[in-house]
């Protein structure tokens, strides 16, 4: 088994920059394939969920490969949310399996879904997607418990180097095969092939211009030089800690949303949704208020509010609002783009896609 896993890795490393451009494409296939085929959200959502599962051991494989290559120096130095993310995977272990069971989790849910929706009985489906919930909810818990900070999302850094990058699995080259790389200096000519009459001067069209100047100051070069709070600091610092009951309330409001409102759902198997959309939103709000206000140097944190902030866009989806709001408004411009040429395709889309968010939880779930 071990002798297999090396033979994928090197697969791997030596056609990384191949896979990785099959992956970008399947998954853009995945866009287009539901309102298309028989239960084409059901095949574009396995694989979808299986380019996920495969791009997160990829990572993982590539940066244990990185970590045996010490001449290796990324182009970009890793950004504060893969440094931090990766100093606590490192630091504790339980922390990095539960991070990878969560993600494993958020890429598989909706596949999930959509088996029940076809095998199970409503009140089934409910029951399994606050099963679902509750594990998420545990994993989420147990993370905060060791950080003792905010939770980032996702809790596990993200791919950020070029495949094209990468170097070769082997440095050395066959005897059979030419030199990958031209010599350094060319061979010296023999003495009695040497030419002893005198060079001719190289005419001007053959010269090559002097150099331009370079426009940047100093100044500007040397602030993309400078050292940030964020490069000197110890990953795991780059959030604060939660120190006061404030913080943790407004913390763990926000982790057991999602599970108060797959409750608040289940209880009327999705049919009633006002209350539970009433709910959900109370506690955001609420979670907001409560929450600390970052300093200006913790950049990690205010990215991660702002991403919260972000992700509220999602109610519009979500319940009454979409029946009575967005739904109409979406089906109004699908109707009326159906004429013009390339918004039509747009409105195509739209309206294979609106049922989906009529039937599927995980398709808008917070």
């Amino acid at each position: 088994m071990s002798s297999a896993l090396a033979k994928y890795e090197s697969f791997l490393v030596e056609n990384v920059s191949t896979i990785s451009t099959l992956e970008s494409t399947l998954r853009s296939i995945t866009w287009i394939l539901p309102g298309r085929l028989k239960d084409g959200e059901l095949a574009s959502e396995s694989l979808s969920a299986g380019l996920n599962v495969m791009s997160m051991y990829h990572d993982t494989l590539l940066a244990r490969y990185l970590q045996g290559v010490p001449k290796y120096k990324p182009l970009l130095p890793s950004s504060p949310h893969a440094k931090y993310t990766r100093a606590w995977c490192e630091k504790s272990a339980v922390y990095k399996w539960a991070a990878r069971v969560l993600e494993l989790i958020r890429f598989t849910q909706l596949l999930i879904e959509m088996g029940l929706r076809r095998k199970a009985s409503p009140r089934t489906r409910w029951r399994g997607i606050v099963l679902l919930e509750v594990i998420k909810a545990g994993l989420r818990l147990l993370l905060l418990r060791i950080t003792r900070r905010p939770l980032l999302s996702p809790p596990i850094p993200e791919r950020e180097f070029d495949p094209s990058s990468l170097p070769a699995a082997s440095d050395t080259s066959s005897p059979t095969l030419a030199p990958s790389s031209p010599p350094t200096s060319l061979p010296s000519t023999p003495e009695h092939l040497k030419n002893n009459h005198v060079p001719l001067p190289v005419h001007p069209l053959f010269t090559l211009p002097p150099p331009a100047q370079s426009v940047e100051s100093v100044e500007d070069y040397l602030l993309t030089k400078a050292l940030t709070t964020a490069d000197v600091k110890s990953p795991t610092a780059l959030v604060k800690p939660l120190t006061t009951p404030k913080d943790w309330i407004s913390e763990g409001i926000y982790t057991l949303r999602p599970l108060a409102y797959a409750v608040l759902l289940s209880s009327t198997r999705g049919e009633d949704s006002d209350r539970a959309i009433m709910g959900a939103l109370a506690l955001e709000v609420l979670s907001r208020n409560l929450r600390r206000t970052p300093l200006s140097a913790s950049a990690l944190e205010r990215s991660e509010y702002a991403k919260r902030d972000r992700d509220m866009l999602w109610y519009l989806l979500r319940g009454s609002i979409w029946r009575s709001w967005t739904r109409p408004k979406l089906e109004a411009f699908a109707n009326t783009t159906a004429r013009v040429p390339l918004l039509n395709v747009f409105g195509a889309l739209m309206q294979d896609w609106i049922p989906l968010i009529d039937e599927y939880y995980y398709y808008t779930a917070p």
